[in-house]
């Protein structure tokens, strides 16, 4: 795949959003590599720094990366009613969300499972800022199947978050019902899940048909949204899902545990996460809100 020309980036919608295009023009190209699974480049770019493409389809860039990984992460584990020791990050391959996760003291194991090795070891030479957790003895990376490898873990983790790619290909299972299913049942009681949900701007038909499925799984989910300049849209959204109907996912129940008590070191290293924020980007401008029942 050869999505750049006479030094443009130009991102192929695969359907998703028709009609537009981000473009970013390109220093040069780091790594380019057909997978058993799917297209994987990244280059440096101009205003953007390093950027990961999936199938000519943006998923990082060093300059924004920090909004969606931070609130992928934070949302979930700061809205779980207890100090959560077990996460599983299903995709995730850049390692932006293993090295979020790892700012709770109390995480004794994240398990990262990223069906494409490639885009690991594209990571880990080109995305230095995002991979940097990956080394820590806490993170057990998985190349396999995240559903497949969720069913043998029952009840076991605290929190699970699907870092998925668009539903296309093989990322079309990870937003199905029977998937959603399974992340439950490998979720402890009181258990919180958060999907990827796509933007506001260009999928609220799907995003309301998501919630549905998610609801008839769940106990509650909730749509958050977060600014993303580099997705169509400029924006990206979570649906956080409860395992208790009496846990609201848009409560950060552990505020004054977690971030109130951070170091300034680890504080300072937070650019789009705040606890004022946390609770913000779960109110959506009045079509969304209308549209997914969430006032």
């Amino acid at each position: 795949m050869n999505a750049w020309k006479e030094g443009w980036f130009t991102e192929e919608s695969n359907g998703l959003w028709d009609g537009e295009s981000k473009n970013l023009k390109v220093k040069q190209v780091l790594y380019h590599k057909k997978s058993e699974f799917q297209d994987v480049l990244v280059f440096e770019s101009e205003s953007y720094g390093n950027v990961l493409a999936l199938d000519g389809a943006i998923q990082a860039t060093e300059k924004d990366e920090c909004a969606y990984q931070e609130m992928a992460c934070h949302l979930p584990l700061v809205t779980v009613g207890h100090e959560p020791k077990r996460v599983c990050i299903i995709g995730g391959g850049d390692g932006g969300c293993v090295r979020e996760v790892l700012k709770h003291s109390s995480i004794e194991e994240v398990v990262l499972c990223e069906i494409d090795k490639e885009v690991i070891e594209a990571a880990k030479k080109f995305l230095p800022t995002m991979s940097c957790g990956l080394e820590d003895p806490r993170v057990k990376v998985i190349n396999a199947d995240g559903a497949a490898y969720l069913k043998q873990h029952k009840n076991y983790f605290d929190v699970i978050i699907n870092d998925c790619s668009d539903p296309i290909e093989c990322a079309q299972v990870l937003f199905s019902k029977d998937f959603f299913i399974t992340c439950r049942e490998a979720l402890v009681p009181n258990g919180i899940f958060s999907q990827q949900s796509e933007t506001l701007w260009l999928h609220l038909d799907f995003i309301s048909n998501l919630k549905k499925d998610l609801e008839q799984v769940f106990d509650q989910a909730k749509y958050a949204y977060v600014s993303t300049p580099t997705y169509p849209g400029g924006l990206l959204g979570f649906l956080v899902c409860s395992t208790n109907p009496d846990m609201d996912p848009s409560v950060p129940r552990r505020i004054e545990s977690w971030y109130n008590k951070l170091d300034e070191k680890t504080k300072d290293s937070l650019k789009y996460y705040t606890d004022k924020l946390h609770t913000a980007s779960f109110h959506l401008p009045a079509f969304a809100a209308k549209k997914l029942n969430q006032f």
